[in-house]
């Protein structure tokens, strides 16, 4: 085992889970080529299954029959057991693995992990370089690319799995859920840890955009608590909810007009601005820095061990075996990672340096309208119970072939395009919206059904499992920042810990919220257990709201530890309800 050494951890992750891929994509083929034969049951048995789940609502009556027969006759007769995304998960379950209970979770638990790396993937490595890259033609000021652009970057995975939760799967608690729990996990958790971690270096925030970003919160849930009592909200309702988020963006970017026009007055009467220089400084960062989910780093080749530099290997020709088998083996490895990474590169358009490939880049621009003409295939078919036609389909062929002989004849190998930049950019971020929505829309699915295997609550699972998952990544970026980055790297750890969960609660919810009452009013999902996330987050910001103040803006441990416990409380609640030990009222 020596001989794997020279593989990166991240590169071993990496593997695995194309490995997993691969072997949920066999299992998957594998059942829908050979459909299970083992379950032959009586057809009054059968009838009575199917009279009585036609009459029940949802999935609920799943958990009345003991054995895995009846569960899957249950789940392929019940309309309310079919699948919100493309694979049907609870007939893999009941059906295929009915006999091996242990084997359909860890098929269902790899398979979530695979679907967590590739939207979170995704985000990192195509949707914010396509948003980066967006802002700096744009010519947009550092600020409002930080507050709009940079965290739709970060919060991609959050906002939409928020839209297809309410839109495609109709189960608006899982995305209320999960952005509510994402919400309060950055703002308890990450925060408490970084403060906990900083704590020894005595680290000052600033005070008027902590208290800024604190309040517009604290307005944002709010609102959103009156939009839940109230129990319905129609099109411009949402709209207005949408629009705090500008009121926002148009307050910090007053701010920093505001300072830096007070700066140049300073400097031109040769008056030091040490503080304004400092939040000129925090303002052009501002952001939360998101990170690839896992530690995935697309550049990271594996590294070949040539020789021993102590001079354990003496022999030449060894030696040079050794390499030979490095290399061919690491061409290996590389293969191992197409699964996952060839279908997102051949239809997302790449222009940066590092990733230029003019292959690539025709192979791209050719297939991107296919795969858009498939994505509106399946949704009609889903939404309105009927295909489109062949026509589309040709006319899509049209425009991917005109736009990829265009990209071959306009790009040179060499190099990525200079001029005409935009629409580049602006298919690459319209493809990686694509690939997170269809990611996105199957997580939710798995989630769903995942709750009803467990007999769970699926907005349970949105608050933790996806809450979880999706900030992962701010947990590691925020505490690294902050410890690294002195006291620059803690300020704008601190202000992504709460500009980004307001994105995410204004935007994310915002928009799920425009798009369902866009045709009439929508109804919110009635989930008394709302309250108690919306109280618990609120009382996390009004703790913080309070304690940093009268620490004199410092992080420290008594901050971190109240809001550690504030959380804690709110999932031992939560777990309790869900697990029966308390019954809700």
């Amino acid at each position: 085992m020596a001989s794997f050494s020279f593989i990166p951890q991240s590169k071993k992750v990496l593997i695995f889970l194309n490995i997993s891929f691969l072997f949920f994509l066999t299992f998957y083929l594998r059942i829908s080529n050979f459909p299970d034969k083992t379950i032959e049951p009586t057809t009054i048995t059968a009838h009575s299954i199917v009279s009585q789940g036609i009459m029940r609502d949802g999935c609920s009556g799943l958990h009345d029959y003991g054995d895995y027969k009846s569960q899957c006759i249950y789940v392929k007769s019940h309309i309310g057991c079919k699948p919100k995304g493309y694979i049907n998960y609870l007939q893999i379950f009941y059906c295929t693995c009915g006999k091996f209970p242990i084997l359909g979770h860890a098929v269902l638990l790899l398979w979530l992990a695979v679907l967590f790396y590739l939207l979170g993937n995704t985000a990192a490595s195509y949707f914010c370089s396509s948003l980066e890259s967006l802002s700096r033609i744009l010519k947009l000021p550092p600020t409002i690319a930080g507050v709009t652009l940079l965290s739709l970057g970060n919060g991609a995975s959050d906002v939409f799995a928020s839209i297809v939760s309410f839109t495609r799967s109709g189960d608006g608690d899982v995305g209320l859920n999960s952005i509510l729990g994402g919400a309060f996990f950055i703002s308890s958790i990450v925060v408490g840890v970084i403060s906990i971690v900083t704590s020894p270096m005595q680290i000052s925030v600033d005070k008027p955009s902590f208290i800024r970003d604190v309040l517009f919160f604290l307005f944002s849930l709010c609102s959103l608590l009156i939009i839940i009592l109230i129990g319905k909200i129609n099109l411009w309702g949402a709209i207005c909810f949408v629009s705090i988020y500008l009121i926002y963006v148009s307050t910090v970017s007053a701010s920093y007009l505001y300072h830096r026009n007070e700066q140049r007055k300073m400097n031109q009467f040769g008056i030091s601005a040490v503080s304004n220089s400092y939040f000129l400084h925090i303002q052009d960062d501002f952001g939360e820095r998101g990170i690839p989910l896992l530690g995935y780093v697309d550049d990271e080749k594996p590294i070949l061990m040539e020789k021993n530099s102590l001079g354990l290997e003496d022999d030449e020709q060894q030696s040079l075996r050794f390499s030979s088998f490095c290399y061919y083996f690491s061409k290996f490895l590389d293969i191992l990672e197409l699964p996952l990474y060839l279908p997102r590169r051949v239809t997302i358009p790449v222009v940066s340096e590092d990733k230029w490939s003019k292959p690539y880049a025709v192979i791209s621009v050719t297939l991107a309208p296919l795969l858009l003409a498939t994505l509106l295939n399946t949704q009609s078919e889903k939404h309105l119970g009927k295909r489109i036609s062949l026509v589309s389909y040709m006319v899509a062929g049209f425009i991917g072939i005109f736009l990829g002989n265009l990209a071959l004849v306009t790009t040179k190998a060499s190099c990525p395009p200079k001029k005409c930049l935009f629409p580049w950019l602006a298919g690459g971020f319209l493809m990686s919206v694509t690939w997170t929505y269809i990611t996105a829309e199957e997580l939710v699915s798995l989630l769903v059904s995942i709750g009803h295997i467990l007999g769970i609550n699926p907005s349970v699972l949105g608050l933790t499992v996806l809450a979880w998952g999706n900030s992962l990544g701010d947990l590691i970026a925020n505490v690294a920042m902050s410890m690294n980055g002195g006291a620059n790297g803690a300020q704008i750890a601190i202000s992504g810990c709460y500009a980004g969960p307001m994105f995410n609660t204004l935007v994310g919810l915002g928009m799920s919220l425009v798009f369902s009452s866009s045709s009439e009013t929508y109804l919110i999902p009635r989930d008394s257990s709302l309250y108690e996330t919306i109280g618990f987050l609120m009382g996390g910001l009004l703790w913080a709201l309070v304690i940093l103040p009268r620490k004199n803006m410092k992080l420290d441990k008594f901050l971190g530890v109240g809001l550690l416990a504030i959380y804690s409380c709110f999932l031992c609640l939560r777990l309790a309800r869900a697990l029966g030990i308390l019954k809700p009222h």
